[in-house]
């Protein structure tokens, strides 16, 4: 990462701090973003303090021109902006009855659109010098997760929206991907069932060298993928895709699409969420029955 420019976002503390520090320890001058800026400036200055190059921002990528101004910052600071990670992000576990709209709201503006306005930022620079690459930061719970649906969503937006840039910004040699992290943060530490699953020593900087591989040169012509880490695991996410049997027919009505589903569709139908619950019709058919 020598002479590399990179923003990370949210990086104040937890994923996004151990993003920040290791880029920095492998040559990288970062961009330490972060709304809490008190925090962003305390790991901008431990950066300092290593050896490495970081300068805070506490802009909010929520707004499209304070989340230009965090990457403008970087090309005033560093001279170019080579990387960008999508880290910022905000949570909570709500049951869709008990669910507050500000709330969800918020969490859309960061975790979407927070990403896309930093992202249009980045590319626009990235593409006027000739390439670069973005890191997004998705999740597992984006295939459906009980308690946190508004952030479930935002993460499937993040995939869908990376497959797409990588899409787009190919030919203008920039790589987009993604990466679902599990690690010991707050955003674990705060959810009793999330903690159930992720032990301390799951830490965030188990998670950073992916990162950094996706930046860098030796992941030249890897692009819209997602990439799960653990920690221990390291896997990529398969994309979703359209399951035959496809069926045909010069026009569907009720009682045909009832008939397909019926006949056909009634053995084929997914497993939903990250706990691959079966189907209502299929688990009365799957689920062994306990004798008396």
């Amino acid at each position: 990462m020598d002479g590399k420019a990179v923003v990370v976002t949210g990086a104040g503390r937890g994923l996004g701090e151990a993003f920040a520090a290791h880029l920095a320890r492998a040559g990288a001058a970062v961009v330490v973003n972060d709304v809490d800026e008190a925090q962003a400036t305390r790991v901008a200055e431990r950066i300092r303090r290593d050896g490495g190059a970081a300068v805070a921002s506490g802009h909010s990528v929520a707004d499209p021109e304070q989340a230009e101004a965090i990457v403008a910052l970087c090309a005033a600071e560093f001279g170019a902006v080579h990387g960008l990670v999508n880290n910022a992000g905000l949570t909570y576990e709500a049951l869709p009855w008990d669910d507050d709209p500000a709330r969800a709201r918020a969490v859309v503006e960061v975790n979407v659109l927070g990403v896309i306005y930093t992202g249009l930022a980045a590319i626009r620079r990235m593409r006027a010098a000739g390439g670069g690459a973005i890191v997004n930061i998705s999740s597992g719970a984006a295939l459906g997760q009980r308690t946190i649906a508004t952030y479930a969503a935002t993460k499937g937006a993040v995939s869908s929206l990376t497959a797409s840039w990588a899409l787009d910004l190919e030919d203008c040699g920039i790589r987009v991907n993604a990466v679902c992290p599990k690690a010991y943060t707050r955003m674990v530490w705060t959810s009793e069932r999330a903690s159930r699953h992720t032990p301390p020593e799951r830490t965030p900087d188990l998670v950073a060298p992916l990162v950094h591989f996706l930046l860098d040169e030796r992941s030249a012509g890897i692009t819209g993928q997602v990439v799960r880490c653990t920690g221990p695991e390291l896997h990529i996410v398969g994309q979703p895709y359209l399951k035959a049997p496809i069926l045909h027919r010069d026009a569907w009505d009720v009682d045909s699409v009832a008939t397909a589903f019926a006949e056909v569709f009634g053995g084929h139908l997914e497993p939903y969420g990250l706990e691959k619950r079966l189907s209502p019709r299929l688990r009365k058919w799957l689920t062994p029955v306990r004798s008396a």
